[in-house]
């Protein structure tokens, strides 16, 4: 079954991450070199992927969780033919190179999804799998197998200590997601050394507690038969996760193979020299691969474009007999949204009742999600309180549960909520999904390490996350969020999305469904909210807008969220002193920081001071005001009212301070401009 071509590849695989590592002085060469055999058998005998067609939507998906051994993945992706060079390969986590320090989706071609923080990735893998369950009970029919694909994952030690891999192989576990298989790197060494001063489970208990299926192959070094043997197995169970647990030597054939000194710095170059004798290699060639290596691996990857072929071709046959579902399937791959899908959303004018935005917002899903199937929305165990669920949803479930099925849209995440967000992030990166995932806001923190791998890679992920302030009153400060808005705001190419009535979450969701690049997070209120006069479904989009104009105005009051009418009620007691307030909504601080210099400066006008009111902490509001009335302690435990009022954040209290504010200035015949101070 296997021949000295094998051994030849796998040792060409080791030698390479040597130099690769050694070459950038940074990186991991013990991990691509004790994975490479497991490495090796995935690719060259197990996964169906065309490197000419990288986006083939059935390919076999391949997950490095332990990103740090992402050596092992670009020498992989040089070997099968994708763009990946070897001048890639030499420039290895250098500025501007195709291979960064860890694996990222959005700058290699080949790389499913961001991985590098330990676990992410193996939660990813959870998100691809039920990718593929969702897509084949949607679209597969008798005879037309459209989706049947593998997630392949090579995870490690470190991964499997994090508490995101456990919160995913739980839910995993429970979804019997068997086309879910993961090769544990079971090399005993994390940065610390042995894994015995930190991590001594029983890591097959565990995963069979999961519900998911275990295999223990003692030789993961040289006994490529019974990996091979495990993997085939593995496959044949189709009502589980399979984890194949995998005894290796990291840093394999080097002089410290064994020990954490080979673990995250290169190795020596008398090491490397001896490493190349012993494995049939010119200790004076670097980089150097033999042929028969690329005849080998391009030989598969021929085989995979053959079988992309086939499949273009049942597609084909499928357009003929089911052409509704086809062309659906068309536009979902195409990342196109459907067309006037935006006319449902609702729209409110200030006649309209006082109205919570988290149930403004669960208006908005019973309006939109039957016409864009492609959501797959869930909650981290609160779905009664973030109101996701709409009114014909199915759960996501495996048939035999009794209480859904795979062509379900709604997911039961559990009190899971880092694991949710970075699951999802591996359903917009299976394609044909928006994912969005609900909690309160104050527990996005929990989540905050794949949000921030949402925004780097660019995933599409919408966070709906409800109880976004003081006002959800008597849970206290432990639920209340303070600096959370400002952390997300902080955050590159994130969306903040505080919406302060109907209009505006119609907004938010128009954003948040339309852009195909980035994810948002809507934060949304347990209170009531007016609709109020001048807000606009499509101003939301420009981040901020004026909502009430004054000539000759004394004063901008910013308000954003649950804050914008208490501006308003704020404005009509100024307006009694003779102090004129001009009010802009700001549900989007980012979005507004993307408008043109001239609109930005007709919002945040010269000459006029400008207040910023907010429930949470002021940090960051001297970007768009000259004062800023907040909260910078935690909250308080209390009724929402009597918690406004003992923060001062009530129509009297903020029209005194802004009367100050007023006259202060006026004194000073001078108020600095904020758009030429931070935009020009």
């Amino acid at each position: 079954m296997f021949t000295q071509e094998d051994t030849h590849a796998i040792n060409t695989i080791r030698v390479l991450a040597a130099d690769t590592v050694f070459k950038s002085n940074s990186g991991h060469p013990g991990a691509p070199m004790g994975c490479a055999p497991m490495a090796h058998l995935i690719f060259s005998r197990f996964m169906n992927f065309n490197p000419k067609n990288p986006t083939w939507a059935n390919r076999d998906r391949f997950v490095l969780s332990n990103g740090h051994a992402c050596a092992l993945q670009y020498i992989l992706l040089h070997l099968m033919g994708y763009p990946t060079t070897m001048d890639d390969l030499k420039n290895f986590r250098q500025l501007g190179s195709n291979t960064p320090g860890h694996p990222e989706s959005h700058m290699t071609v080949g790389i499913e999804v961001t991985t590098g923080p330990l676990g992410q990735g193996f939660a990813n893998a959870v998100g691809l799998a039920i990718g593929e369950a969702h897509m084949a009970a949607t679209f597969n029919k008798p005879g037309f197998e459209l989706f049947n694909n593998y997630t392949f994952m090579i995870t490690g030690d470190g991964c499997l200590q994090e508490g995101v891999a456990s919160e995913a192989a739980s839910l995993a576990g429970h979804l019997q997601l068997g086309k879910l298989i993961a090769l544990y790197d079971d090399n005993h060494i994390t940065i610390d050394g042995d894994t015995e001063v930190s991590f001594t489970e029983d890591v097959v208990k565990r995963f069979e507690s999961y519900g998911w299926h275990v295999i223990v192959v003692k030789d993961g070094n040289n006994d490529l038969e019974a990996m091979a043997n495990a993997i085939e197995e593995a496959k044949k169970v189709t009502d589980k996760p399979s984890l194949i647990k995998i005894f290796t030597t990291i840093g394999f054939g080097s002089l410290m193979a064994g020990t954490e000194k080979v673990h995250g710095s290169p190795l020596k170059a008398d090491d490397i020299v001896q490493l190349k004798k012993a494995m049939g290699f010119n200790p004076e060639e670097h980089f150097a691969v033999p042929q028969s290596t690329y005849d080998l691996y391009h030989a598969k990857a021929a085989k995979g474009a053959g079988i992309n072929s086939e499949w273009d071709a049942l597609v084909e046959k499928y357009s003929a007999q089911f052409p509704e579902l086809a062309s659906e399937l068309k536009r979902r791959l195409a990342n196109e949204l459907p067309e006037d899908w935006a006319k449902a959303l609702p729209r409110f004018t200030p006649a309209d009742k006082a109205i919570a935005t988290r149930k403004l917002s669960e208006s908005v899903l019973n309006k939109v999600a039957d016409l864009l199937p492609e959501l797959m929305i869930g909650s981290a165990d609160l779905t009664g309180s973030n109101l996701t669920r709409w009114k014909t949803a199915v759960d996501f479930q495996p048939e035999s549960s009794g209480v859904g099925n795979y062509a379900g849209r709604y997911l039961r995440y559990g009190v899971r909520e880092h694991g949710m967000a970075a699951i999802m992030n591996g359903l917009d990166a299976y394609g044909g999904i928006i994912p969005a995932g609900a909690t309160f806001l104050n527990f996005i923190s929990y989540a905050s390490g794949a949000v921030r791998l949402s925004a780097l890679s660019g995933h599409r992920v919408i966070y709906i996350m409800t109880h976004d302030s003081i006002g959800l009153g008597e849970d206290g400060p432990t639920h209340q969020p303070i600096e959370t808005m400002a952390m997300i705001r902080a955050t590159p190419t994130l969306v903040d999305l505080r919406p302060a009535d109907g209009n505006e979450t119609s907004g938010a969701y128009l954003f948040a469904i339309s852009a195909k690049d980035r994810p948002s997070v809507l934060a949304l209120t347990r209170q009531d909210l007016p609709q109020l006069e001048g807000s606009s479904v499509e101003k939301t989009l420009f981040g901020g807008y004026v909502l009430q104009e004054v000539e000759g105005a004394d004063v901008t009051l910013v308000g954003t969220g649950s804050e914008v009418s208490l501006c308003v009620d704020a404005a009509k007691l100024l307006k009694e002193q003779g102090i004129k307030a001009r009010i802009v909504s700001m549900p989007s601080t980012t979005l507004f920081d993307e408008q043109s210099h001239e609109y930005r400066a007709s919002v945040l006008i010269d000459g006029v001071p400008s207040v910023s009111v907010e429930a949470m902490t002021t940090f960051g509001w001297n970007r768009y005001a000259h004062e800023s009335l907040g909260i910078d302690t935690f909250g308080a435990s209390g009724p929402y009212k009597e918690v406004y009022a003992h923060f001062g954040l009530v129509p009297d209290v903020v029209a005194a301070k802004v009367q100050k504010i007023v006259a202060f200035y006026k004194a000073e015949g001078h108020v600095p401009s904020l758009v030429r101070k931070y935009f020009h």
